[in-house]
């Protein structure tokens, strides 16, 4: 996280509790409580009415606001959807992303809009949702980010078993599940894989770069008919 992001971070949850413990406020922000502490000065030091000492907790002074963001309903339905979605279908990464996103917007709208906000009765249940897939989301969205190959053993629709090295480039949701796409060392070309198929899941350390005809513009280029 930014430090920029992380300061704007606490501002927000000193927004939420009347007294927030240095304690607390590391455990969400997943820091120090010596960063706490650093960032709290900062913030004072620039203006932002913080009051309390190290021991006893902080608040945040009433009246202090940020500049309030206004949506449509439509907009607050469409992120509330958007986050339930990722919430349900989603690894534990991916949902607290999204509750976190949620709470910062709730935090600076007014009073009638966040009512929206918490009322939407727009729902994606997500029950049935596989454990396994929900791993495996959360390994191959790392894998992709750090750009490493993976190796998988996977079972296709006709109950063949195979094992690929890949190059996770993508990951796609369909509505009903999860789907990656990646360059297959096996096949030299793009496959696509069903997430609830991947048997066995592995990262390695090895890390490969992009090449020319084997990133994920060039699988779009190839799936895109000609206009």
């Amino acid at each position: 996280m930014r430090r920029a992001d992380r300061l704007f971070q606490v501002i927000q949850l000193l927004r939420r509790r009347n007294v927030a413990t240095a304690a607390w406020l590391a455990r969400e922000l997943e820091v120090s409580e010596r960063t706490v502490y650093r960032d709290i000065r900062d913030l004072m030091l620039s203006g932002v009415p913080i009051e309390g000492e190290a021991g006893v907790g902080y608040i945040l002074r009433r009246g202090f606001d940020l500049p309030p963001l206004m949506f449509s309903d439509a907009e607050i339905e469409a992120m509330v959807l958007g986050a339930r979605v990722v919430t349900s279908w989603g690894d534990a990464g991916l949902a607290k992303a999204a509750a976190e996103a949620l709470a910062r917007v709730e935090a600076v709208l007014p009073d009638r809009l966040k009512a929206r906000l918490t009322g939407t009765p727009l729902y994606a249940p997500g029950f049935h949702v596989l454990p396994q897939v929900v791993a495996a989301l959360a390994e191959i969205r790392a894998a992709i980010d750090s750009r490493r190959k993976i190796h998988i053993a996977y079972t296709d629709g006709q109950a063949a078993a195979t094992e690929r090295t890949l190059r996770p480039l993508g990951l796609f949701f369909w509505g009903n599940g999860w789907s990656l796409t990646a360059w297959c060392e096996l096949r030299h070309d793009f496959r696509n894989f069903r997430l609830e198929r991947i048997q066995t899941l592995a990262t390695l350390t090895e890390r490969f770069a992009d090449e020319p005809g084997r990133t994920i513009d060039d699988y779009f280029q190839s799936v895109t008919p000609d206009r």
